[in-house]
Parts: structure tokens; sequence; C-alpha cells
């Protein structure tokens, strides 16, 4: 159960790998492994969502405004500019290197969900915006790890001098 709630954590636009790894190192599983089953199910949020986009999104969002759902098209249209916003900077002075350390950066609104949606229209290929993703997820996950263990180390130090 565990491993499902990881996988669901490190799923999900909210948490990503800021939430599943440390569910994961805090229910006994080794820090190495909540690293890397965690960045491996948040890696995968960059295939499904172009997978997304290019299936059930348009059947929602529709070709003209009378035809797709309206309170999905609205949340889609805020959502992505939001995006875009945060992200168009880094991509026009780095290309999709820019979307690599938007990614990487672990605070909430900046994970894999975010950069490969908000990509979507602003020039970077398909293939380069999950590479993007991906190397972001990995270095992200890496950062969240160690902030972990030397959390959990120091307040090791901590416990043990009272």
């Amino acid at each position: 159960m565990v491993w499902l709630i990881t996988a669901v954590l490190a799923f999900m636009p909210i948490s990503e790998l800021r939430g599943a790894i440390p569910f994961a190192i805090a229910n006994n599983i080794p820090w190495h492994w909540a690293y890397l089953f965690a960045a491996a199910m948040n890696a995968l949020v960059a295939p499904v969502c172009w997978i997304f986009l290019a299936t059930l999104h348009k059947l929602l969002y529709g070709t003209e405004p009378e035809k797709g759902v309206r309170w999905y098209r609205n949340f889609f249209d805020r959502f992505v500019e939001r995006a875009r916003k945060k992200l168009s900077g880094g991509v026009e002075k780095w290309g999709w290197l820019g979307i690599a350390v938007f990614v990487a950066i672990p605070l909430p609104l900046t994970g894999a969900w975010t950069g490969t949606l908000g990509d979507c229209d602003m020039g970077v290929s398909t293939r380069r915006t999950m590479l993007a993703a991906i190397l972001g997820v990995i270095i992200s996950g890496a950062v969240v790890s160690v902030v972990i263990m030397l959390g959990l180390g120091a307040l090791n130090l901590f416990v043990k001098r009272v």
C-alpha cells in the first residue's frame, strides 16, 4: 500500500516528488528506493501528459469554443497561461534546458505537470520537452532526497543530544 500511495503522490500535480519521497522514507522505504521509484513515477507525467493532450484533451477542449466543455476550457486556459508566464523567461533564454531547470526546482507548481503543460505551443519539440521534464525530475528528486536525508540526520543528532 505504501508503494501505491507513493506512486499516486509522485504522479499528482501538487505533491509530485516533494510529497512522494518524504512519504516513502517516513514509511520505512530506504531513501535510494524512494528516490528511484518516486522519480520513475513522476517521470511518467511527461509522456502521459502528451498522450492526454493528443487524445482526451481534444475532446474536452473542442475545436470551437461552443463545442468544448466550458469549465474544462476555462481551467485549462488559466493553468497553461500561468505556466507559460513562469516558463517563458527560462525557455527564451535557455530553450529546452529552461524547462529542465524549472522542473528541477522542488517548489509547489514547478514540477513536471506545469513544465510539460506550460510548454504547449512555446516552440520546443515534444521530444525535447519530455527529455527536459525527465531531467528536471531526476534533479528535483535528488534535491528532495538530499534535503530529507540531511534533515533526518540533523534531527538524529539533536535527539541524541537531548
